[in-house]
């Protein structure tokens, strides 16, 4: 771990940390799909580790937006606390949601098609046959929709309005919440800058009765990573996993990742809801 100093005099607490990328086998094959379904996820993707710096945002968290950077963060207080009563969080706290991300947005209309409580170990993906009981957080890097699953998402969401929603601007946007302060397993996210399309190769991902896209990732040392040290409860993280305008920040990688600080630490607990962000024009 390397630290450094913030300008408001504070310390940033930045990590040495490994991430882990996609495993290219470079004969051009597409990556191994990932099967979700009754009450299991199947993933034997391979990933190869690498070592990247993640960069400590805390005291500058206004300087990464959407738009510039694929992701921000927001200071907002939710009425929901534990997030144990799935009626209250598709009730109360997708109304929370769908407010703030038009307010980050400006967006006319906000769809949310699910949401992801996470709880468990880091190693759930190995536990077995009911893996998704104990749903862990993701340590490989990844965007939820390629360019072409957004698209997949907007017209299994709208089968009768999409043909005219795809020719105006549209989003996919995750908003995510610790739901108790962050240290083990905490989030990256990469910016979006410094990633360019050709790192990205879109991988099958099966849900239920939904067949979608997401993008892996191939290595490169040039991308940059950040994230929020001790982000709390009161702090909301936007990542942009697709954008249907080209000339801001489309995607934001993201990935948990291990702090060798807090390795002994409970499992983290958070929540991402994935909301369809339309636009007029």
């Amino acid at each position: 771990m390397s630290e450094s100093s913030a300008t408001d005099g504070d310390t940033k607490h930045n990590v040495e940390a490994i991430l882990n990328y996609w495993d290219d086998p470079g004969d051009g094959s597409a990556p191994t799909p990932i099967f979700i379904g009754k009450g299991r996820i199947t993933n034997e993707r391979p990933h190869l580790a690498h070592h990247f710096t993640i960069n400590d945002v805390t005291g500058d968290e206004n300087l990464y937006t959407l738009d510039s950077h694929g992701f921000q963060w927001n200071r907002h207080q939710s009425a929901e606390k534990d997030f144990t009563d799935e009626q209250r969080i598709n009730d109360s706290y997708y109304d929370e949601c769908k407010e703030l991300i038009r307010s980050a947005t400006g967006a006319t209309r906000v769809h949310i098609f699910n949401h992801k409580v996470r709880r468990g170990p880091t190693q759930w993906h190995h536990l077995g046959q009911h893996n998704l009981a104990n749903r862990g957080p993701v340590t490989r890097t990844h965007v939820d929709q390629s360019y072409f699953g957004a698209e997949l998402r907007l017209r299994h969401e709208f089968p009768d309005d999409a043909h005219a929603l795809v020719k105006k601007r549209f989003q996919i946007i995750n908003v995510w919440r610790p739901i108790e302060t962050i240290l083990k397993d905490p989030i990256a996210v990469a910016d979006a800058n410094t990633v360019p399309d050709d790192d990205l190769v879109g991988a099958r991902m099966v849900e239920n009765d939904f067949d979608g896209e997401s993008w892996v990732v191939k290595h490169s040392p040039k991308h940059r990573w950040y994230y929020k040290h001790r982000m709390s409860p009161e702090e909301v993280l936007l990542i942009k996993c697709f954008d249907s305008k080209k000339n801001v920040a489309r995607r934001a990688l993201h990935s948990a990742f291990e702090d060798p600080v807090f390795t002994n630490e409970k499992s983290r607990q958070s929540i991402e809801v994935r909301c369809l962000v339309l636009h007029d024009a």
